[in-house]
Parts: C-alpha cells; structure tokens; sequence
C-alpha cells in the first residue's frame, strides 16, 4: 500500500520559496558536512479537519469543531513526538546518500547532538541553532531540514496528514546558499486514502504511519536532489531498507439504524462509523 501512495504525495513547492539546484561544482567543493534536522516551534501537530470541513457536522452533533480539532490535535501529539519526526527525516536522508565524498565524511551527528543540545532537547522550542558551534568540528558546510508545519487537513470529507517545510545546504564560510528544497505533502488533497479522524481519535498510531510514509518520500527527493546526476558516481551502496507503513484500513461507510448514543468522555471524539 505504501509503494501504491508514493505517486500521489507529490511535493510541490512552497509559495513564495524558491526552490535551487544543487551543482555538482558546488558538491565537489564540500569537505566535511553536518546534517541539521528541526521542527520550528510552534508547527504542531495542528488539526484543521473539523472547523475547515463541514462534512463532519452531523457526526458531531453538539460538539463545536473548535473543541473537535482541539482534541483530536491531543491524540495527534500522543502519535509522534517532534524528534522522531526530525530524526526519521535526516537519518533516512544520510543512510540512502552514496557513500561517496563528501557523504562519507560527515560530522558524527552525535557530537553535532551534543554541541546543539540545548536545541535538540524535545522540551525546548526548535529555533534556529548557533551554526557557528559546528564549525570546530570540523564542519565546512550545514544540510539542514525544516519542518514548518504538520497535523491533519480535511477537503470535502476527505482527511490526510499533511507536512511542510524545506531543506537546504549552505557553507559555513559565509552562509552561500547552494541548494534549497521547499515541500508541502498534503494527503487530503491527493488520491491517497481517506485518513478517518475518528479513527485516529481511537488509535493515534494511524497518524504515526502517514507521517511515516511521508517523511519518507520528503527523505528520497532529498536524497535526488542531493545526487546531481553529472556528477561522476561513487561505488553504489546497498539500498537501505525504507520502512513502509502498514496498509492505511480505508473505512466502509454504513450506515445501520443507530441507537441513542451516550455522552463524550471527557477529551474524547465520537467513535468511528463501524466497519
């Protein structure tokens, strides 16, 4: 299931970012890289299914959308936290680069961690590092991932994950800039599955494996673009297994006579519609 989603979350570019090539001159000129992974404070989880879509007012019944979104964005925190969100993005990147030069010499993300650690911390907000703390480990160049944003979107009844955010590569050696790529992956406006919010009320873990299967496509055209293709390869690497996410259960709309339901728990969304 995952390999049939691939086509459809398509990455497309961000308004107003501009998007740069990385150059195969600009690559051979690295040394000694240091990978970067963050998620900006405030990006999420965020839930925009209830008060953006109407389909789900009468599931909800006396429940506002305001308070849906907001619990459902509780069940969204319990999925995934915002480092596994980080790591998975860099390490997936890092492990399918050819193990060539300059990939082959980067700064041990361990002594990045610790020279960076009151920003990797998970309890602190992600702003921007000092980069200039990498540099005396040898650092000549940043490839950084940003996510910006993530949560839940729905579209005419049909919900997703979504994710956004950009990568990018600069020297150290006054901050040029020679590769940026922004994406937005946004499931509810695609042909992937319909990603049942009350579902996910119920089991958050279902949110845990889009954002997976995402994070991964967001992971292979970084490892593209950080591949020029006139650059003379190196020896090719075993591919590195890329987890898949289990198959997403697409809900069967029913709709039997319904008994009088009971009141929420507190801090809950209704049950799904049954199988």
């Amino acid at each position: 299931m995952t390999r049939s989603l691939l086509p459809f979350l398509t990455l497309v570019l961000c308004a107003g970012c501009a998007s740069q090539r990385l150059a195969s001159a600009d690559l051979d000129r690295v040394r000694r890289p240091a990978f970067i992974s963050r998620i900006e404070d405030g990006a999420g989880p965020r839930s925009f299914v209830f008060r953006d879509d109407s389909a789900y007012g009468d599931k909800l019944k006396k429940l506002e959308p305001v308070e849906a979104d907001r619990r459902l964005t509780v069940k969204l925190l319990q999925a995934v936290t915002r480092f596994e969100i980080s790591e998975r993005l860099r390490v997936n990147t890092l492990t399918q680069l050819p193990r060539e030069a300059p990939w082959t010499q980067t700064v041990d993300p361990a002594r990045v961690a610790t020279v960076l650690e009151s920003f990797l911390v998970e309890e602190v907000p992600a702003n921007a590092p000092d980069y200039d703390l990498v540099m005396p480990l040898g650092a000549d160049t940043i490839v950084e991932f940003v996510v910006q944003e993530y949560g839940m979107r729905s579209h005419k009844g049909h919900a997703g994950a979504y994710l956004r955010g950009y990568g990018r590569m600069f020297t150290l050696d006054g901050r040029s800039e020679v590769w940026r790529r922004p994406f937005e992956v946004d499931q509810s406006e695609s042909d992937a599955a319909h990603l049942d919010p009350f579902k996910v009320g119920k089991n958050p873990d279902l949110f845990r494996q889009a954002m997976t299967s995402m994070l991964d496509t967001v992971a292979l055209d970084f490892v593209k673009d950080l591949t020029p293709r006139e650059r003379r390869p190196g020896p090719s690497p075993e591919a590195p297994a890329v987890s898949a996410a289990p198959d997403t259960v697409t809900p069967v709309v029913v709709e039997p006579p319904k008994p009088p339901e009971p009141e929420l728990a507190p801090g809950e969304l209704p049950d799904p519609d049954p199988n």
